[in-house]
């Protein structure tokens, strides 16, 4: 695995040997605290800057074929947060705990991050809350993705995108 992780660290053009070395150390970290949660196939691996933080966010598919998402502090390789992607906003989980429809959480996140929507998914927190999570692009090329709280309509999460490794086969949009 750190030799897989390594050659993505030095294709991404991180500037230094000690560099790359450290990024390597903290993927595998993250890598290894995400599989004593959840067994699975990684099939995404984004970059984000979060309230000035750097954090990976891996996705995996279980043997379930769920999908999962791990946010993880990419200083510390530290997990800080798991959510589970459900196929559509008609899942009961999530159907029982949304208050607001999928346009009105992208009206919200428009106002205030104007752009293209490019993904819209459904998450349940760790909590059992529903979200939804927009990931929108401005007029620059930078992506943002804003989760939103579907209760409630509040913005969670803020994180602009610096870099992406796979995609998900039926990324919604």
């Amino acid at each position: 695995m750190k030799t897989t992780t390594l050659a993505c660290a030095l294709a991404l053009g991180l500037a230094t040997s000690a560099s790359a070395y450290a990024a390597t150390q903290s993927v595998d970290s993250c890598i290894a605290a995400i599989q004593k949660q959840k067994r699975g196939k990684f099939i995404k691996l984004e970059k984000l800057n979060v309230a000035g933080k750097p954090f990976y966010e891996f996705e995996i598919k279980d043997d379930k074929g769920v999908e999962w998402e791990f946010m993880c502090d990419a200083n510390s390789g530290k997990i800080t947060e798991t959510e589970r992607e459900v196929v559509n906003a008609d899942d009961e989980a999530f159907k029982k705990k949304a208050k607001i429809t999928e346009k009105e959480a992208i009206d919200i996140v428009l106002k205030a991050h104007p752009g293209t929507v490019e993904e819209v998914e459904y998450e349940i927190e760790e909590n059992g809350d529903a979200s939804y999570e927009i990931d929108i692009v401005n007029d620059k090329g930078v992506e943002t993705k804003v989760e939103v709280n579907a209760a409630d309509g509040k913005i969670i999460e803020v994180s602009i995108e610096a870099w992406e490794i796979g995609e998900e086969a039926d990324e919604k949009r």
